[in-house]
């Protein structure tokens, strides 16, 4: 497929979790449906943490996925916060203090059974300002444009985030992949699509042509009743905001 075809965002999944598996690219759990761990992505992640941005960030938000794992233990072995939301953010965010954990623990807490057991659940509003946010992808495009598995749990941690002040537009985005999930192709994008700043693979550090804001929030005219109802701090944000009560089970009229 030619570059200068647009391509859907599910086309560019399935060609990518494809091309990683016939390449031997992913590694367990495998590639198809999920964010891909992949082959290198310890060495992506010794990248990231060169970068002056990682060294000057104190407070470090990473999504809970397998790629970026490396991520994770390297925040917590560098005295970093680390802010971890929880899979399908069904119980909100994590938060992981280096101090409170035996350094030799670092590497299990920095699993998702881990985190649980190390980490602290914080509401929103608690979190410390994050300084950088690193995300996992399954594509991502020069000008920044990223696709996730599609279920679109990252854009809903930003906009969580952004709507209570602990993120801005200047709060750097990163993804580290392996140099096959960066793609040439333009895809349609959504308002709450999160772009990047900063790409990183085993082999690059790639400063994206961004030309997109951030998120400022969350975009609650284009989200599913259904995934608000099943994600608790999504409900207790619109119950703060006047716009259903305790005891409604569905939504007003948009």
């Amino acid at each position: 497929m030619g570059k200068d075809k647009q391509m859907t965002k599910e086309e560019i999944r399935n060609e990518i979790w494809r091309k990683m598996t016939e390449n031997k690219i992913a590694t367990f759990p495998g590639a198809y449906g999920r964010i891909p761990n992949f082959i290198g992505a310890e060495e992506a992640a010794k990248k990231l943490i060169q970068l002056d941005l990682w060294k000057k960030a104190e407070v470090v938000k990473v999504n809970p996925d397998s790629p970026q794992k490396p991520v994770r233990r390297y925040a917590l072995i560098h005295g970093k916060t680390l802010i971890m939301p929880t899979p399908r953010i069904s119980e909100g965010f994590l938060t992981l203090d280096p101090k409170r954990i035996d350094k030799r623990l670092y590497d299990y807490a920095s699993t998702i059974k881990g985190s649980f057991q190390y980490g602290l659940k914080t509401d929103p509003k608690d979190i410390p300002k994050v300084n950088l946010v690193v995300v996992g992808s399954v594509a991502v495009n020069m000008k920044g444009d990223r696709i996730g598995k599609g279920e679109g749990y990252s854009e809903i941690e930003w906009g969580l985030l952004r709507e209570y002040g602990k993120v801005s537009e200047e709060t750097p985005v990163v993804t580290t992949v392996h140099d096959i999930q960066v793609v040439e192709y333009d895809f349609k994008v959504e308002p709450y699509d999160v772009p990047v700043d900063i790409i990183i693979t085993p082999t690059r550090i790639i400063k994206t042509n961004r030309i997109r804001d951030k998120p400022k929030g969350i975009y609650w005219d284009l989200m599913e009743e259904k995934k608000i109802l099943n994600i608790p701090i999504l409900k207790e944000l619109l119950m703060k905001k006047g716009q259903i009560h305790s005891k409604e089970t569905h939504l007003p009229p948009q």
